[in-house]
């Protein structure tokens, strides 16, 4: 039978039979100093899995995969219920800047305390209760031919609110137009955006002045929205329609402009009715539908 060589890596002593010696004869060395020696020059076969290789590096990069992937999913999951309910409360913070309601300490409690139902525009103008989940984005909304109205009280006073969303120079802007009980005086405003140029277009949201410009101006005019945002520095300011754009941001405040015009226009049905917040306009709808 072949027998094996095994070199003391210490002294060099060469021993053969089919393991290393406990130690070396020489030089006393441990059996862990001796390594075999393998006809030819040919490496020793290792034992084990060869963390050398190329299937050894593959199966570790998809296991690694797999399990952030895992880990991914699972803190998302976890995340999810916190983050909706975020982006709900900052919804809600967003409806109460409209009201001029801002840095609001309890978002959810003053919500609660000053909005009073959220509403369905019907064709006629009419307006129904929604009891669907409370929304966070209204483009698809206004896709599906679902227009809200938000009804609040802030100090006594009747409010209506209506959601905008529209297009800014680099990505989306929206907003919300509060409103007296004649329906046409703006109460308050607010704009947001998602990635319009810091300094200009973000103006439409930084720049409160901005939005309090808004205020007391009027909206409808013989039967269509005739509110205008123009050029900074040409509003007339003796016109209840004019309000000045962002300086230096004219795209920006054109994509407002158009926003206005354009969400506001499918609310003339309710615009035009000029029915006070009260149970009139809904007695009025339930002897209609009676007859």
């Amino acid at each position: 039978m072949a027998t094996k060589k095994f070199k003391c890596k210490v002294c060099g002593y060469v021993h053969e039979g089919n393991e290393a010696p406990e130690k070396c004869p020489l030089c006393g060395a441990p059996k862990s100093e001796f390594e075999e020696i393998v006809e030819g020059g040919a490496a020793p076969a290792k034992k084990g899995i060869d963390t050398g290789s190329n299937v050894y590096t593959i199966i570790y990069a998809a296991v690694m995969v797999i399990v952030v992937a895992f880990l991914l999913v699972f803190v998302s999951s976890t995340l999810k219920p916190r983050q909706d309910a975020n982006v709900v409360n900052d919804t809600k913070k967003q409806i109460l800047a409209s009201l001029n309601l801002r840095n609001v300490a309890d978002v959810k409690a003053e919500y609660d305390k000053c909005v009073k139902a959220d509403m369905l525009m019907q064709a006629d103008g009419s307006l129904v209760p929604y009891d669907g989940q409370f929304n966070t984005s209204y483009n698809s909304e206004f896709g599906k031919g679902q227009y809200h109205v938000f009804q609040a009280q802030v100090d006594g006073q009747d409010k209506f609110i209506i959601p905008m969303v529209g297009q800014g120079l680099w990505g989306a802007i929206w907003g919300y137009v509060a409103l007296d009980a004649d329906r046409n005086t703006i109460y308050g405003i607010y704009f947001s955006h998602a990635s319009e140029t810091p300094g200009l277009g973000a103006e439409i949201k930084e720049n409160i002045k901005f939005q309090e410009s808004f205020q007391g101006k009027m909206i409808v005019n013989n039967g269509a929205v005739d509110l205008d945002v123009v050029k900074s520095g040409k509003a007339d300011k003796s016109s209840p329609f004019e309000v000045d754009g962002v300086t230096g941001a004219t795209m920006t405040s054109n994509g407002v402009d158009a926003m206005i015009d354009k969400v506001l226009s499918s609310y003339i049905p309710f615009l035009a009715a000029q029915c006070p917040l009260n149970d009139a306009c809904s007695q009025e709808a339930e002897v209609e539908s009676i007859d």
